[in-house]
């Protein structure tokens, strides 16, 4: 699970390291009218509930070279209370 953050968005997308292939993703587009960390929030429920859809339990978190707070901290907690383990 690999994150992305701009200075108004947030992406993640959950990836076979082995072929290559996106087997879910989430992002914060369209979430405009809400604070920064609860899109994150949201976006970790989001792909939290794609991945299960998919039959995905465990995946190994990366933050890209952010730190692990704030709007990276709130997407990862929601993501690990949806269900994913890492």
């Amino acid at each position: 699970m690999t994150v992305f953050r701009s200075n108004k968005q947030i992406y993640v997308q959950i990836i076979n390291d082995l072929t290559g292939n996106t087997l879910a993703a989430a992002s914060s587009l369209g979430m405009e009218h809400m604070p920064k960390k609860e899109q994150a929030q949201k976006v970790g429920e989001l792909v939290a509930k794609k991945a299960a859809e998919k039959g995905i339990q465990a995946v190994v978190f990366d933050r890209n070279g952010y730190l692990y707070h704030g709007r990276v901290k709130e997407l990862a907690d929601a993501a690990r209370k949806g269900g994913l383990n890492f």
